[in-house]
């Protein structure tokens, strides 16, 4: 398959794309750089012996967007960009709907001109929001109590697709509802490394234990949990960029949507607990005030991706951790 996997040098992005082009796969990777390097390019080259077709262009530029389907025939397109982070989300909700909504609006248009049919989404389980639920399963209703603008664009983005899927019966659609990733590619070369200060836990971790920061802020430890700091489902990144080329087999026409997590709730402290056991050093950290917009519990059903897709997540938090730790070594 002709592939276009915006957001390609994020995180996620980089991590799917090596999954693709090892299964055989021509991708093209689009993205503004705004939170990733362009060295992840030689990265992925060097895993997979193959450089991608990259183009530096930002989704709000309809212009440049529809300049790359163009010149390329896609079958697909998987779509990861987007600003990501609840706390700043919270602090500038303009820019989140505008970079998010917008630019999804815009990407899909050039795919509706050029007859691009296929698309994988990237979500979010904060579609769910607040239902007083802690284990999430796809029948839920989305779009309840949402705590943050972040949440919110990827709630409506889905809402956008399915409508797109009703008037266009011709697009199969999948939103992945992702849960918390973590870990890195096992041969250390490619990891989350955002810029600035992280808001998600495990790189936060992880420029603590390299000494880049001080200590590791713990956002709250009264919430209504075992040990008072918040539960969440932490799949390995690898696990997750598998669960994209199993949905690449399981498009259909219209809108589905499957949650990509392992089931099994880990707190923060617990996560921090772990990563000293690995590492066989103490991580410092202190508690914060809770963070706006976070929810106490929230972790996956998987079974859907499971019993449709044939997916489920093999790794555990150990294998996570040692695969950081690779990669810290390598930076």
């Amino acid at each position: 398959m002709k592939i276009l996997v915006t957001g390609g040098t994020g995180y996620i992005g980089s991590h799917v794309a090596v999954e693709l082009i090892n299964q055989g796969h021509t991708i093209e990777i689009v993205d503004n750089l705004s939170n990733s390097q362009i060295e992840v390019l030689d990265k992925i080259e060097q895993i997979t012996s193959t450089r991608p077709v990259f183009h530096e262009v930002d989704l709000l530029d309809q212009l440049a967007l529809d300049h790359i389907f163009d010149n390329t025939s896609f079958d697909l397109v998987i779509h990861f960009a987007g600003l990501k982070a609840v706390a700043e989300s919270i602090e500038q909700p303009l820019r989140y709907y505008d970079n998010n909504v917008t630019s999804t609006i815009n990407l899909l248009e050039s795919m509706q001109s050029h007859s691009v049919k296929n698309i994988i989404f990237s979500s979010s389980a904060t579609v769910y929001g607040d239902q007083g639920v802690d284990q999430c399963v796809e029948t839920m209703p989305t779009g309840i109590k949402l705590t943050n603008p972040y949440g919110k664009t990827k709630y409506m983005i889905e809402e956008i697709l399915k409508d797109l899927a009703i008037s266009n019966p011709e697009f199969s659609i999948i939103s992945l509802r992702y849960f918390n990733p973590i870990g890195n590619h096992t041969s250390g070369l490619l990891g989350e490394n955002p810029n600035g200060i992280p808001n998600n836990l495990m790189p936060y971790i992880m420029k603590v234990a390299t000494g880049e920061l001080p200590e590791l802020n713990i956002f709250g430890n009264d919430y209504d949990t075992e040990d008072g700091t918040c539960l969440r489902d932490y799949i390995h990144v690898v696990d997750l960029a598998k669960g994209h080329l199993a949905a690449i087999d399981g498009l259909k026409p219209g809108f589905t949507a499957y949650n990509l997590g392992t089931g099994r709730p880990t707190s923060v402290l617990e996560m921090v607990h772990a990563f000293e056991k690995v590492s066989g050093k103490p991580l410092p950290h202190k508690f914060a005030p809770r963070r706006p917009g976070d929810l106490p519990k929230l972790y996956a059903n998987p079974k859907k991706a499971e019993q449709e897709l044939k997916w489920h997540a093999n790794l555990t938090i150990e294998d996570a951790i040692k695969d950081t730790l690779t990669f810290i070594s390598n930076k």
